[in-house]
């Protein structure tokens, strides 16, 4: 009986310690429950804050959307309106310098005297044309704008007499290495320069007056006197240089005072264009024979110098290009045809299309009637419409 009462004893203990460890456990799990509830319920708060504010910034940008849509809209018509104003501007600009044109140059000025005797002969001397050339410019039929390369002035251009498909390009007006891109979709596609192979000169160039002609490069030197190098472009080496005969020269266009002698090429062949301090107002013109860089005839010419950004020569006459010194539409203002077919009255009033600067230069190409011309960085090509020069 003691033993059963002992064990009796202990099992109850033993209850009693269960029902207490229990009973600490279920308070335990309800304070945690309690704890995890409070945590739901400060989520859930926190969420439909989260949500509203959410919501309220969702349409305040809505909101403001709207209102830049509102404002981009009223700015596109602006632009438009803008545009049709400065449109209707030109047209009526246009027009007017039409109806008053400044007078065509086409009268040739000779002033012999005893001191030039040699170079008033070669003025003097009728021009024997090389081809049956009678084209002229009737209108600028198309603009294309290649590519932003390079420095605000430079050239660049093809071969001017053969049919090469490389693209050299001359960046600055003082410089000696040239860039040679092996077709137009490599130079027009290319970031950079690093599909052109370069060809670095024995001399720098100076001004923009050079030209790619048969396979030479033909480029202005200046130390003491201004020389006209011939390179071969095949073989890397100088072929000629030739000091240029013409004594105080002074810059050729007014609105390019980097450019003493422009080199320019045509049906005809090569010729130079260049300015001095015996005719300071009026440009010059001389015949350069390729093969030994000497000047065949010579003309003195009563285009200004003044406001004049470049030229180009097409079937042996001479297209001065004018402007601004606040550019504007440039425009081909004075004309002469040493051949003398035209004449004041018929000579043709050329504008170009708006465009971003100054042109520091322009190349005729004779094969493709199109000019390769560098405005302020910008390479352009201008698509010719020619009519023949009686057809005027």
């Amino acid at each position: 009986m003691d033993a059963r009462a002992a064990l009796l004893g202990a099992l109850l203990a033993l209850s009693a310690v269960m029902d207490a460890q229990q009973q600490s456990l279920m308070e335990y799990m309800e304070r945690r429950l309690a704890v995890l509830e409070d945590r739901i319920t400060q989520w859930h708060d926190q969420s439909s804050r989260y949500t509203t504010e959410l919501r309220e910034f969702k349409n305040q940008v809505v909101g403001m959307l709207e209102n830049v849509e509102k404002e981009k809209e009223s700015l596109r018509n602006d632009m438009e309106n803008t545009n049709v104003r400065v449109d209707r501007l030109e047209r009526e600009v246009d027009y007017l310098e039409t109806q008053n044109p400044a007078p065509a140059c086409v009268e040739v000025d000779e002033k012999l005297t005893e001191l030039n005797l040699a170079k008033a002969q070669k003025k003097k001397k009728k021009y024997e044309k090389l081809t049956d050339c009678s084209e002229s410019i009737s209108q600028v039929n198309a603009m294309k704008i290649l590519k932003r390369y390079g420095g605000t002035s430079g050239v660049w251009t093809k071969d001017l007499m053969g049919n090469s498909e490389k693209i050299y390009v001359f960046d600055g007006t003082s410089n000696d290495t040239v860039f040679v891109f092996p077709r137009m979709r490599e130079f027009t596609l290319s970031s950079s320069t690093r599909k052109a192979s370069r060809i670095k000169l024995p001399f720098q160039w100076v001004g923009t007056g050079h030209v790619v002609y048969g396979g030479n490069l033909y480029f202005i030197r200046h130390q003491d006197e201004f020389q006209v190098i011939k390179y071969d472009l095949a073989n890397k080496t100088v072929v000629d240089s030739a000091v240029f005969p013409v004594e105080d020269q002074v810059p050729v266009f007014g609105l390019s005072p980097f450019n003493y002698i422009d080199i320019a090429a045509d049906e005809e062949g090569l010729w130079a264009i260049y300015a001095t301090k015996e005719n300071v107002n009026n440009i010059c013109l001389a015949k350069l024979d390729p093969k030994t860089l000497g000047i065949e005839q010579m003309w003195d010419t009563p285009c200004p110098i003044e406001n004049a950004e470049s030229a180009f020569v097409i079937c042996g006459a001479i297209y001065v290009v004018y402007n601004t010194k606040l550019p504007s539409r440039s425009r081909v203002q004075c004309v002469f045809d040493v051949s003398g077919t035209i004449s004041t009255d018929n000579a043709p009033l050329v504008y170009f299309p708006k465009r971003y600067g100054s042109h520091s230069s322009m190349k005729y190409n004779p094969r493709e009637k199109q000019i390769y011309a560098w405005d302020d960085g910008y390479q352009i090509i201008y698509k010719l419409g020619m009519k023949a020069k009686l057809e005027i």
